[in-house]
């Protein structure tokens, strides 16, 4: 049996299996050549987190203002984890670099 945390990021990318599919190939393009592709990047990115921090706070939501507050932050940073094995780059969504 999974674990919690792998069952939502399962159902997640199986329900949005479209969307995180062409994000992927997105990520890609921009591991190879940030510069170029950093605009659509933040842009599609921003969608990609909309359904990330609503599966997290499915997961997570509930515990936040309880004594497992501490648990909560253990298992959101395992679940972000799960999904960095695949889009490495998500921290940078959001993060504009200005290039001279």
């Amino acid at each position: 049996m999974a674990t919690k945390y792998l069952e939502i990021f399962n159902e997640m990318v199986k329900k949005h299996e479209k969307e995180f599919d062409a994000f992927q190939l997105l990520h890609d393009k921009y591991e190879k050549d940030p510069k170029k592709w950093q605009g659509e990047f933040n842009c599609e990115g921003a969608k990609i987190m909309e359904i990330v921090r609503e599966y997290e706070n499915r997961l997570c939501g509930h515990m936040e203002n309880t004594n497992n507050a501490t648990y909560s932050a253990k298992l959101a940073e395992k679940f972000r984890n799960e999904i960095k094995r695949y889009l490495p780059k998500l921290d940078m969504i959001g993060v504009v670099i200005v290039y001279e």
